[in-house]
């Protein structure tokens, strides 16, 4: 379920981008002031108001208590993440591609940054966060395999100064032809080649665990972005209707 609402979502996203790049191909000013250009409009702007209406929610406590008996807090997440990516896409065709008011354009330019930002908040930190804990798994299980193989060496000190000579880089090639030579069977020499192995990938793996922590950190700043990003949007959105409604009553006056 997870997996498809992933998708789903990433899909949302991507054809909110490709519709704010129409206006290279597009443009019809009069068409946000039309009929169904408000329709657009005023339903953009109407699913836009779910994420702020869930953050209260979320954040106000009596409130959350009220309402979580009714609808689980997951479920309102969702309706959080949909209406907050397919409202933007609404308000993006109420435009008709014709961005040449400053407000408009620096609407539509939050509009973009907060769904953006949002999407790498719930998805792409949430997959780090798994990959996180997979590599941390792996790492478990090859240390485990590393303390076997350490165990099984400690038993047999007498390969040691066969395996000695491994130490030099020009006889990794030839391991397994060096160590007959003095006088151990190559299938001896597999618990020092084998750990060698194994300490490489733990160290690969606690690198690429420590990038992802940077990763994960870096993204769980962008909740706090996320949080300002949208404090902007809903600004520009009520300045945005209190225009469309100004001046379209001053204009049915005139």
């Amino acid at each position: 379920m997870k997996q498809r609402d992933r998708i789903v979502v990433s899909g949302l996203v991507a054809l909110m981008l490709l519709l704010w790049l129409g206006f290279l191909v597009h443009r019809s000013p009069r068409f946000a002031g039309s009929l169904w250009g408000g329709v657009l409009g005023v339903s953009g702007a109407a699913l836009m108001m779910v994420p702020l209406v869930h953050s209260l929610i979320k954040r106000v406590a009596p409130l959350k208590q009220a309402v979580a008996k009714r609808v689980a807090m997951g479920t309102l997440l969702k309706w959080h993440v949909y209406a907050g990516t397919f409202g933007p896409i609404l308000a993006l065709l109420h435009t008709g591609h014709k961005f040449d008011s400053p407000l408009g354009i620096a609407l539509t330019a939050m509009m973009l940054l907060v769904v953006l930002s949002g999407f790498a908040v719930r998805y792409l930190s949430k997959q780090i966060s798994q990959e996180v804990r997979e590599k941390k798994d792996l790492q478990a299980a090859l240390f485990q395999r590393y303390q076997e193989t350490a165990a099984e060496i400690g038993r047999r000190p007498e390969l040691a100064t066969a395996f000695a000579t491994l130490s030099q880089p020009i006889q990794w090639l030839r391991s397994y032809l060096l160590v007959p030579m003095y006088g151990v069977p190559a299938a001896s020499a597999d618990p020092y080649v084998r750990a060698v192995d194994l300490a490489e990938s733990i160290s690969d793996l606690d690198y690429a665990i420590r990038t992802h922590e940077v990763l994960k950190n870096w993204f769980n700043r962008w909740l706090r972005v996320h949080i300002v990003l949208s404090v902007i949007l809903y600004t520009l959105l009520a300045l945005h209707i209190w225009g469309a409604i100004h001046f379209g009553i001053r204009w049915l006056r005139d």
